[in-house]
């Protein structure tokens, strides 16, 4: 008898909406009378939560849902002071850079999808980093290293969050900067209580931390108790920099001066030159039309091209008769999941400077031809891209199993809608605190490659390709639907289809839609996958080849969705927050 277990050995308390519920440590789930798949013990860091059933938050004038409670209140408060959903999303971002100080912050990157309410156009923000001048192949070469490092200095690439803060602000923003930013600098400045998720969170992910970083976020090698107030104060002071002198401040001024410093001195390559040549880019987003539905996502250097692929090749598969998280629904999706990602770590990269074949990739033609690929039998193991001659050892891909990003939505009395992720990449990023400024510096970097001839071989001044994948969508008249977003690495295009079927497909609310059972494919045919799938669901699944990891309980490992729907014909937003991670969901 095959048994399939979760290596998660750490526990959290468990709260129910009511009280206290029961918990326990993820247990092994065995399945009878298989002998089909080999077995797979290995399971990203989780965290329990209690099974719990939220409600769909509903209101008629706005709406916000943030990857925190403090943020989500944060946001909140400024809809109802006046502000618009763009204001509310810097507010979020910048209380969010503060409380979930490991996923994201001024040391991040940023991504985002803006609709005006008033004319219906729809814009998207590139705010994240680049390389510096020094970063080439044969920087690294000379270094006697063939893989850019997963953290350390050498996986830092400029923080572009800030510049996408201001720029956002500067083409929708209504209230004051300095006004956004200051509740987040206040929970800098003078604390916040620390929370189960996060103490587990700090004793989980801080193993590559700085001395500096393992000072504040590991004191006496623990996380802070649950229910103590986390202070830093340095970065209290770089956000008020921030506020006070917007990107000049970040990337002409005292932080860059400090930060480029700091990085010279633990061997990177960045210098002050590649901050102060720093720019986000306002570009033209993709389109995809699905179940009705127009969607609208970010162009590369993410991953946003491989969603709509995904949702194209769905489209050839009639998903709706096979019944949701059945055998075969489960199946077809994660092989055409296969297929999507291929293409996606062939040719996703920076277009400013690689050649990224974007119409191929997404032509109807091609992507219906590449959907009768899969095999209904067999799981497969390895997928070749539909096009490309040159073979790469190391393709695009997330370096890291789990997704330390943050996403954050708003809708306000206007009509305007917000679809935004920040993120460090990794747990803590580099690892690297700047003790100075109190910055944490992410490791986007790490995801470029330094094989010749690959689009995303690093070169002076581009981007790496990117996980993070906004996403927001239309009615056929252009009208605003719905905004979607998860943190998540690799499994954020994966989460968004589940979401988006369960609700388009299947007729659930976007509560229901984000709770609804999820899995989460990774590399070759290892499949994790949540209990509440079906027993024999999952013995098929694993006849078929799929090396399954069966999760138990309400964990990280597959995401922390978050949306806000808009029903056209009464006006009603609901919104909606997962509760596999700390989001929180608030409407008026």
């Amino acid at each position: 008898m095959a048994t399939i277990t979760s290596k998660c050995t750490l526990l959290i308390s468990c709260i129910a909406i009511l009280g206290l519920a029961a918990c326990s440590e993820p247990q092994s789930t065995p399945l009878a009378n298989s002998e089909a798949a080999p077995v797979v013990t290995e399971s990203l860091p989780t965290t329990l939560y209690a099974p719990q059933n939220r409600p769909d938050v509903r209101g008629q004038i706005g709406a916000v849902s943030a990857g925190h409670p403090l943020a989500a209140q944060t946001g909140m408060r400024v809809l109802q002071n006046g502000g618009n959903a763009t204001d509310a999303v810097i507010a979020m971002a910048g209380v969010l850079a503060v409380v979930r100080p490991h996923m994201n912050g001024i040391g991040g990157d940023a991504f985002g999808i803006f609709y005006d309410g008033e004319t219906g156009e729809v814009t998207a923000l590139n705010a994240s980093g680049r390389s510096g001048a020094l970063a080439t192949p044969e920087f690294f070469a000379a270094a006697g290293i063939d893989r850019v490092p997963g953290v350390g200095p050498l996986s830092v690439s400029v923080p572009g969050a800030v510049a996408g803060w201001v720029d956002a602000h500067e083409r929708y923003g209504s209230m004051d900067f300095a006004d956004l930013l200051s509740t987040g600098i206040d929970y800098a400045r003078n604390g916040f209580a620390v929370s189960t998720r996060l103490a587990q969170d700090f004793d989980e992910q801080g193993a590559n931390l700085n001395q500096a970083g393992l000072d504040l976020y590991l004191p006496n090698a623990a996380p802070p108790p649950v229910g103590s107030l986390l202070r830093n104060p340095e970065l209290a002071g770089s956000l008020e920099i921030v506020a006070s002198e917007g990107k000049a401040g970040f990337y002409q001024g005292s932080i860059a001066q400090q930060l480029s410093a700091f990085i010279t001195e633990q061997g990177g390559y960045l210098r002050q030159e590649d901050f102060a040549t720093h720019t986000s880019t306002w570009v033209e987003p993709l389109r995809g039309d699905y179940l009705d539905h127009s969607f609208v996502v970010m162009p590369p250097n993410t991953q946003g091209i491989t969603q709509l692929a995904l949702f194209e090749m769905a489209s050839s598969h009639d998903l709706a008769v096979m019944e949701q998280n059945s055998a075969d629904y489960l199946h077809t999706l994660i092989e055409l999941k296969k297929l999507a990602f291929a293409d996606r770590d062939r040719w996703v990269a920076d277009p400013e400077i690689a050649n990224v074949p974007t119409q191929q990739l997404l032509d109807a033609d091609y992507l219906q031809q590449r959907s009768q690929l899969i095999d209904m039998r067999v799981a497969a193991s390895e997928v070749a891209p539909g096009f490309g001659d040159e073979i790469f050892a190391e393709p695009n891909g997330s370096r890291s199993d789990a997704g330390d990003t943050v996403y954050i939505t708003a809708v306000d009395q206007w009509g305007n809608a917000v679809s935004w992720i920040q993120s460090n990449f990794a747990g803590f990023g580099s690892g690297l605190l700047d003790e100075a400024t109190g910055i944490l510096l992410h490791n986007r970097g790490a995801l470029f490659t330094l094989e010749t001839g690959h689009p995303n071989q690093v070169a002076p001044g581009k981007r790496p390709y990117h996980t993070l994948s906004p996403m927001m969508a239309l009615y056929p008249d252009g009208e605003f639907a719905f905004t979607l977003g998860t943190p998540g690495g690799d499994s954020q295009t994966q989460t968004i289809i589940q979401i988006t079927q369960n609700m388009l497909m299947f007729g659930m609310t976007p509560q229901q839609a984000i709770e609804a059972p999820r899995f989460r494919s990774l590399g070759g045919a290892r499949l994790s996958i949540e209990n509440r799938v079906a027993e024999n669901v999952l013995l098929d699944l694993q006849s078929r080849g799929h090396e399954l990891n069966i999760i138990e309980g309400w964990t990280a490992t597959f995401g922390g969705a978050q949306m806000i729907h808009h029903d056209p014909a009464t006006g009603v937003l609901t919104a909606a927050a997962d509760p596999r991670r700390e989001a929180y969901a608030i409407a008026y």
